[in-house]
This record gives structure tokens, sequence and C-alpha cells, in this order.
């Protein structure tokens, strides 16, 4: 029998639209579900999924239409699959709570607990599975203690010679206007090649403006930190 049509869908009002309307008010509502759910076959493929139980897994409910809900879930107890075989064979509609553990998309282990509701449309009909999962709430990460404050680049008297390499000045006009010997100068240079692993001067200099130890806006060059 054709069904009654507007030439767009069937006829608001009819037995067929409100049928439809209803199974997709339905879906919409456990597409929002902030459960994981899922409907299966009695052998186990997986018909409709809601996003929350999609991105547990790090993917759309598409993705897991179809396949096999043990592909995703992993009984902590081989009877159970025993007892829902037996109670799908023999059409009943019960609720069973089954033990799972499942490696959701952050890559750590969980174990939670599905409940089964076996439906179906007629009394006759062989059950599907409704499976709504409750897992733990994961625990929140420790609080990390503060980080120490970073190691200066450079110490004080350090930024001071670098500043005064930048002007060009020679090693004896460092250790004058710094108030040092010649070696105590070099002693410094020779410690910042060490510690940044450069081979001279010249790039001490660039590394000292790349690390914020002198000021890139100050002329003559300077250290951002003059104290």
């Amino acid at each position: 029998m054709m069904r009654p049509t507007d030439g767009f869908g069937p006829v608001p009002g009819t037995r067929v639209d409100a049928a439809v309307v209803w199974r997709n008010r339905a879906l919409r509502l456990l597409d929002h579900n902030p459960m994981p759910i899922a409907v299966c076959e009695w052998g186990g493929r997986i018909m409709i999924v809601n996003r929350a139980m999609a991105a547990e897994f790090g993917g759309l409910p598409g993705q897991l239409r179809n396949r096999r809900i043990l592909e995703y879930f992993t009984l902590r107890d081989d009877t159970s699959l025993q007892t829902l075989a037996e109670a799908i064979r023999l059409h009943r509609r019960s609720q069973y709570s089954v033990g799972v553990s499942w490696t959701p998309a952050g890559g750590t282990e969980r174990a939670g607990e599905m409940t089964v509701d076996l439906v179906s449309d007629t009394p006759e009909q062989t059950p599907n599975m409704l499976l709504s999962l409750r897992a733990p709430a994961v625990p929140a990460a420790r609080q990390a203690p503060p980080a120490p404050p970073p190691r200066p680049e450079a110490s004080p008297i350090e930024a001071r010679i670098l500043a005064a390499a930048a002007r060009g000045a020679t090693t004896a006009r460092i250790a004058k206007e710094i108030g040092l010997t010649a070696d105590g100068v070099n002693y410094h240079l020779t410690r910042l090649s060490r510690r940044w692993q450069l081979p001279n001067r010249t790039a001490l200099v660039a590394r000292a403006y790349a690390l914020g130890v002198l000021d890139p806006d100050a002329w003559p060059p300077a250290p951002v930190h003059p104290h």
C-alpha cells in the first residue's frame, strides 16, 4: 500500500509519519545522552552507538557501527557471555550486569560495568542488546609541585661582560670597566663557552641576545637586568 505523501515525505499526522518522528526523537536523545550507550544484535554487531560511546575510543559513531562490540571490550568473567547467550536463546527480558575492561583513546586500560538490557519489538523476536557503560570517574591527576624557578642563563657579572663584548671592547677594556683582571674576564668567558657549548666570543654574544640576557632594544648593548 502506498504511504500518504505530499511529494516531500509522509504527510504530517499519518501513522507512518508519527513513527518516524518518534524514532528520530529517540535517536537524538540517545545521541545526546552523556552515558556511553550502544545497541547490538544478539551476535554482537553494533547497530547504534551514541557520541559518548564513540568518544570513549576517540572516534565517531559511524566508525563503530557494524563492528563487533567485543573488539572494544573484554569480559572480566567468561561466564557472563554464557549467561547472556542463554537469556537471548530463551527470549528473556531481563537486565544483566557484566564486568568489562577496555582501553580508551587515552591509552590507559580501564575497568567498569556494562548494563545489558534485552529488548525487542515483540516477544517472539530475537532480542537485541541495549548496552550502557558505567565507568568510574577518572581520578584527577595529582597536582605537581611548583617548578623551581629557572636557572639564570648568565650571572650579573657574566651579563656585563657579554654586554661589553657586544660593544667590541677588548679583554683589557672589559677588565678595567668591570673591575676584574684580564684572566678573570677570560675565566668567565670560558665558563660561558662550556655552558653554552659555543666556540668564540661572537657566538656567545649572539646566544646572549637569543636567550634574553642582553636587551635587544638597547644601544650601547646592556644586560636586560643591569643589577
